[in-house]
């Protein structure tokens, strides 16, 4: 059991661990492979629909998606053993990413009667993979920056686009009574879709006012769409200024390079490694 225990620990730490170095290649490798998996995906969904493939040129392709299925198939149930508590990793953000990128294929194995729409959706889903690439950004102390800072200003942004909201249903709601179902305004839904589409400034011209004030609706909501952009841009990038400010003054552990500690702390909290006395040194 004591052979079992220490195994599972360094299982633990080879990943998911990205303070250690061989952590760190392991993710990497891991993104690599997705990157990799979803390049063959488009290839595969490319020449498969402009070319007459041959049994061996499917066959070849079929062969890759279960290689890279098995390998991230053992990497779920690996991470998944080696977690303290199992369940939690199962239903946390990243272990649904990983389940949905082995989730297609077994899927089709399975259910090999589901209709061709069906199958052609649970093809495309393979693409989720992408979204491995983000556990790497986690190395990166530009994105923790960010990510700090959209938190800080998590309050302000729900705020903000509670307001944008109530907005678009006021502005749904003036359009739908003053231009009504004759100019295209057939439901209160399809107006807030209108008010959206106009308020980001995109116009897709799908719908347009007919009457002076539905024109002039139009007028303030694209006026109010510039700060939509612009109000969420100045309060992330105050944020970040901060977060640069703090973490400047921070001391990095020498060794493993781990962050926030102690302003009195006199050695890691990671690794014991004795602390620069100064900040930033």
């Amino acid at each position: 059991m004591a052979g079992i225990s220490a195994l599972r620990h360094r299982l633990y730490h080879f990943l998911f661990d990205q303070r250690t170095l061989s952590g760190r290649r392991f993710e990497a490798l891991c993104g690599l492979f997705a990157l990799l998996s979803v390049v063959v995906i488009f290839i595969e969904s490319g020449i498969g629909t402009t070319y007459h493939l041959t049994f061996d040129e499917w066959h070849t392709f079929v062969m890759l998606e279960v290689g890279f299925t098995l390998m991230f198939t053992l990497e779920y149930c690996l991470r998944v053993l080696c977690w303290p508590k199992p369940a939690k990793y199962v239903f946390s953000f990243w272990g649904f990413i990983d389940l949905a990128t082995i989730l297609p294929l077994y899927v089709i194995l399975l259910w090999p009667q589901i209709g061709v729409e069906y199958l052609f959706a649970w093809r495309a889903m393979r693409v989720i993979r992408v979204l491995r690439i983000l556990k790497l950004l986690r190395l990166m102390p530009a994105l923790n920056s960010l990510w700090g800072a959209i938190v800080n200003s998590r309050h302000q942004l729900i705020l903000f686009y509670a307001f944008i909201g109530i907005v678009m249903v006021v502005a749904g709601a003036l359009m739908y009574g003053i231009e009504g179902p004759v100019n295209g305004f057939t439901t209160l839904s399809t107006s807030v879709y209108w008010a959206i589409v106009t308020v980001t400034t995109v116009g897709y011209g799908d719908i347009t006012p007919h009457t002076a004030a539905g024109r002039m609706v139009a007028s303030v909501l694209i006026l109010i769409g510039y700060s939509v952009i612009a109000i969420p841009t100045g309060i992330i990038t105050s944020q970040m200024t901060n977060e640069f400010q703090k973490r400047r003054h921070e001391r990095v552990c020498p060794h493993c390079k781990q962050r926030d500690h102690d302003p009195k702390a006199r050695y890691c909290n990671g690794c014991g490694t004795s602390l620069p006395h100064e900040y930033g040194a």
